[in-house]
């Protein structure tokens, strides 16, 4: 196979969005600290916030982005809380996708802390080819062409055969 074709998990950025301000955002804070080793970054809420009764501005969530080994690693950690399944309905059309925990407990390895209390997370995972950085780089940026690209298809063959999941209709 051509190794410019071959895909990789680029990055996975895990997200916990709490819908309030203070004691849950730490909270919520310390359970990515646990999940995966890595200090997270709160979010703040948006101008469409307003929507949900909420001001722009607030931090309401919590976010971190692991990268290389460490994003595989996660990926492997957390396989078993999803019962080695995914929906295809999971895929954005661009070779990404995403899934959501509704426990953390359900992550092996990982004990119940009645500090953070139940609480869910949910994770986006990028996937890449080598040759991406064309579009990101600052001299002569250029698009992926579209032989280049990942298709949902492509995506969701990686994701059975590479990471061992199913990808369930």
């Amino acid at each position: 196979m051509n190794e410019m074709k071959e895909t990789y998990v680029a990055k996975v950025v895990v997200n916990i969005g709490t819908g309030e301000v203070g004691d849950e955002v730490q909270k919520a804070k310390t359970l990515i600290r646990k999940l995966t080793d890595s200090t997270p970054v709160e979010t703040e809420s948006g101008s469409d916030a307003k929507t949900f009764g909420k001001r722009a501005g607030l931090n309401l969530g919590v976010m971190t982005t692991l990268r290389g080994e460490e994003a595989r690693e996660f990926l492997e950690e957390v396989k078993p809380a999803i019962e080695n399944g995914i929906s295809q309905d999971s895929f954005d059309g661009n070779g990404n996708f995403s899934f959501g925990i509704s426990e953390y407990i359900d992550v092996p390895g990982i004990e119940y802390d009645a500090d953070i209390g139940m609480r869910g997370f949910e994770a986006a995972v990028k996937l890449e080819r080598p040759g991406y950085r064309t579009k990101k780089r600052d001299h002569k940026p250029r698009e992926i062409g579209d032989s280049h690209r990942i298709d949902d298809d492509e995506a969701r063959e990686f994701v059975r055969e590479e990471l061992d999941i199913e990808v369930t209709e």
